[in-house]
């Protein structure tokens, strides 16, 4: 054997042996595989089950991570963002006090959530009610992104952890460990889309933190797992600018999402946990690879409720139905015995009307007689659920879970136009716009007509809206306040209980009483 054939031979023996060494244990031992189970929820704004307890629940919810648990100790159950807020539970009090996403946090602790991120809703409440909420919560938060604003100081938030204030990670290293003894680290990071600005926040742009995150974990770590809430637009750009991303779990579209870019697998749930995601990684340590698998798991009948979570369930349901009343509202009560279901699913409210969004801005018009026209903003209507016959008033509550006043101002024709434009162009997501059957847009003329006369844009229009239009927080409406050059009158804002303008979902129900 020539020289140069034995140290090929050598080197060849040497490789395999090396190979051995970190490859899979054939006596018993360390195989250096390991997978792991992340069970996916977001933007679940419900505690108890929809259509007619039919779907969803959190008591599901704990019961199919028991379920996974069972089968694989490494099982995590993750919220990806909008939990605290909206909810049918944000304009009631308890114990002299706003709940404002309390019964959310209860009911995950109980459920058994893992780790949660931000979603833009989180910020819809006050800095101090948020405050509150996090200090109860008992899972653990990662927040990139996404940071306190205290005095013009961009900090971590924090928990009160034993009287000590504990900050948020940027980014989270779980070590996992199977029944063999294979150990994998797994990095987490956490974004949030910077939409909603109240004062009390901050953000770092979501692509530049990501891609220094990653780059920071990624020598340390088995696999680095993103858990964000924004577009399905963005995941899909941030899966392209940070392309060793195992895997995307993202929230924020409430229709249920999966996209592959590259070799990174984008995944969102159908809102109020209606299904869940199931993300099975499989970490080989020898060879550095990761596989990923998903599987969705529709959370309907066939999954069991979880009988300790169901507990503070209904604690917290029960609470509900008397706080509704000291509003004025008796939850239980039927406001429609009969007709076709409406739907209120926001895959369709959010890019077409439908017989529930024709009725709430006929409610808005009758409610307002002197406006010329009535404009709901698609994102106000939360439940996300069709609503059967019979419909209560906890049904009408729920699907417009902010309540809010019916805002009534006089506006320039041209005005108009742009808002009505910009509420087609809206289509798709919570800035879509309905108005009642009088207003409609004539393609063959391009213009926008009411009762049949085009809008003159020089003329004075009395427009009735949602509250919280006129705010300028929608997407792509921020022009849509009181401050607008064209906007000529601003009437005041009716507070009378007796008056259906008080509250949108009183003009709704007295509507739907009489219709």
């Amino acid at each position: 054997m020539t020289m140069k054939k034995y140290l090929l031979a050598c080197l060849s023996a040497g490789l395999f042996l090396a190979s051995c060494s970190t490859s899979k244990n054939t006596v018993g031992g360390d195989d250096g595989r390991l997978s792991l189970q992340l069970i996916q929820i977001n933007d679940v704004y419900e505690i108890a089950p929809l259509n007619g307890g039919k779907e969803g629940g959190m008591a599901r919810v704990a019961s199919l991570k028991k379920t996974y648990l069972k089968q694989n100790p490494n099982t995590l159950l993750l919220m990806a963002g909008d939990f605290v807020s909206p909810s049918v539970y944000n304009s009631l009090k308890f114990e002299g006090k706003s709940i404002r996403g309390r019964q959310m946090i209860e009911a995950m602790n109980a459920a058994g959530v893992d780790l949660a991120v931000f979603g833009n809703h989180e910020f819809d409440i006050k800095e101090a009610e948020l405050l509150e909420r996090i200090n109860e919560s008992k899972f653990d938060w990662i927040s990139s992104n996404t940071f306190h604003n205290i005095k013009g100081r961009s900090l971590p938030f924090t928990r009160l952890e034993k009287n000590v204030d504990v900050p948020f990670p940027v980014s989270l290293v779980k070590t996992f460990t199977d029944a063999d003894g294979t150990t994998v680290k797994v990095g987490f990071i956490g974004l949030t889309l910077p939409f909603n600005k109240s004062a009390y926040v901050s953000y770092t742009d979501v692509f530049t933190t990501a891609r220094d995150l990653y780059n920071s974990l990624k020598d340390s770590v088995d696999a680095v797992v993103a858990i964000t809430h924004q577009s399905m637009e963005d995941d899909e750009r941030l899966a392209r600018e940070v392309p060793g991303l195992a895997a995307i779990l993202g929230g924020h579209e409430h229709d249920q999402r999966y996209a592959q870019v590259g070799k990174t697998i984008i995944t969102k749930a159908m809102a109020n946990a209606k299904s869940a995601y199931i993300i099975n990684l499989t970490i080989v340590k020898w060879n550095h690879r990761v596989r990923v698998r998903t599987q969705l798991e529709p959370i309907n009948e066939m999954v069991a409720i979880d009988s300790s979570t169901n507990v503070v369930v209904q604690r917290w349901v029960s609470i509900a139905e008397k706080s509704y009343a000291s509003l004025g509202f008796d939850a239980k009560k039927v406001v429609l015995t009969q007709g076709e279901p409406l739907d209120g699913r926001e895959s369709e409210i959010r890019s077409r009307p439908t017989n529930l969004t024709i009725k709430i801005v006929e409610a808005m018009a009758k409610a307002a007689p002197l406006a010329d026209v009535a404009i709901l903003n698609a994102g106000s209507v939360r439940v996300d659920d069709v609503l059967n016959m019979p419909v209560t008033q906890y049904d009408i509550i729920r699907t417009l879970p902010f309540g809010g006043s019916i805002r009534e101002v006089d506006m320039k024709g041209s005005l108009l136009i742009k808002i009505l434009s910009q509420g087609v162009l809206n289509k798709g997501i919570g800035g879509y716009l309905h108005s009642n059957s009088i207003a409609k847009f004539a393609d063959d003329q391009i213009l926008w007509k009411l009762r049949d006369q085009p809008i003159d844009p020089n003329k004075s229009y009395r427009v009735a809206m949602s509250d919280f239009l006129l705010t300028g927080g929608e997407s792509n409406l921020d022009y849509l306040t009181p401050a607008n050059k064209d906007i000529l009158k601003v009437y005041e804002v009716i507070t009378a209980a007796s008056d259906p303008r008080s509250d949108i979902r009183k003009a709704i129900i007295s509507y739907l009483e009489n219709y």
